[in-house]
């Protein structure tokens, strides 16, 4: 048995000025390790973008009435504020559990060798967004559920989704330059794919903003436009996204590109449709709870399924990495550098 190294008064301080460095001399995870680590971001930040909209559902946005604690005498729920308390809090706490998800996120892209600086950037980018998400959340429970905060709320979510869904894509390639795999007209035609998808998201949280479900039972005010004609915009976005989906389809089989965009464009559309099934279903049946919650997370799916067509358009080649100066890896003392 290996007994564990000492850690000495150097250790220490190394780990209290970098431990992001301390941790990267110690450990080189494993390449799935760092996959996983990605995906478990990016499923957070689906989950916590679903959570949320499971408060604004149950009626639980101001289940705690002030931010950053719960009331003005205790930092959470209490007895008295019954289920919404639970719920809104419990959204609250969730929020550090997807920290903890980037966080880890970050460690496993630091310590991977060679070090790759554009995984750590990008987990880097995820745990601000992060925190700039939370205080917005905060204003939004400070300003009573404002219909434009809520958007901003969701839209800086989506832009997490975004953020994490490249890292998770760029753990499994190369660091070479991107190498488009199809021709420019097909890459302009998914880039209107993509600003539509964007925008398609963007009216609907206009949709949302405008529609019955306030996020409380109280009397929240609401995006004043027309709901009925901001939905039947919002449907013809979705039906222009679902054709250029089938138009890009068509073009990637009629220039016989490679199968991974192919196969990447044919999942959209099956996202797609089971996103328009569920929204048409929501909008003849007066927007029940469950449905609206289950748009939600197709939003995300959408979403997350446009930005992986965009980026199986190119590809990255293993490339030998430089490694950073050998004084960053390099242990402080010999019990940092374990076991051969």
């Amino acid at each position: 048995m290996v007994g564990v190294p000492n850690v000495t008064r150097a250790d220490a301080a190394a780990a209290v000025r970098n431990p992001l460095a301390f941790i990267a001399a110690r450990w080189t995870p494993l390449p799935r390790t760092v996959q996983r680590a990605a995906f478990v971001a990016l499923a957070m930040a689906v989950v916590i973008v679903v959570t949320g909209g499971a408060v604004r559902l149950t009626g639980s946005g101001l289940g705690c009435p002030t931010w950053p604690k719960c009331t003005d005498d205790s930092l959470t729920s209490t007895s008295e504020m019954g289920l919404h308390g639970v719920i809104e809090f419990g959204n609250r706490m969730l929020t550090y559990v997807l920290c903890a998800a980037v966080g880890w996120a970050i460690i496993a892209a630091r310590s991977q060798k060679p070090y790759r600086r554009s995984l750590t950037l990008l987990g880097w980018t995820q745990f601000w967004v992060v925190m700039g998400n939370a205080v917005l959340g905060g204003v939004v429970v400070l300003v009573g559920l404002n219909p434009y905060t809520v958007a901003a709320h969701f839209l800086l979510s989506t832009a997490l989704i975004a953020v994490a869904t490249v890292m998770w894509q760029r753990t499994r390639e190369g660091d070479a330059a991107p190498r488009p795999l199809v021709g420019k007209a097909v890459q302009q035609l998914m880039w209107v794919l993509t600003a539509v998808s964007v925008l398609l998201i963007a009216v609907g949280t206009v949709v949302t903003g405008a529609g019955p479900h306030a996020g409380d039972s109280s009397d929240v005010p609401r995006m004043p436009v027309d709901w009925e004609m901001v939905s039947k915009a919002h449907a013809v976005l979705a039906w222009i996204v679902v054709t250029l989906t089938f138009a890009l389809w068509f073009v990637l089989k009629a220039v016989d590109a490679p199968k991974g965009p192919s196969a990447r464009t044919r999942d959209l559309f099956l996202v797609l449709l089971a996103q328009g099934v569920i929204g048409y279903v929501q909008y003849f049946t007066d927007l029940p709870e469950i449905l609206v919650g289950l748009h939600m997370l197709g939003s995300c799916l959408v979403w997350i399924a446009v930005l992986r067509v965009l980026l199986a358009l190119r590809e990255r080649p293993e490339e030998a990495v430089t490694e950073l100066p050998a004084q960053e890896y390099a242990p402080t003392s010999v019990s940092m550098a374990g076991p051969k």
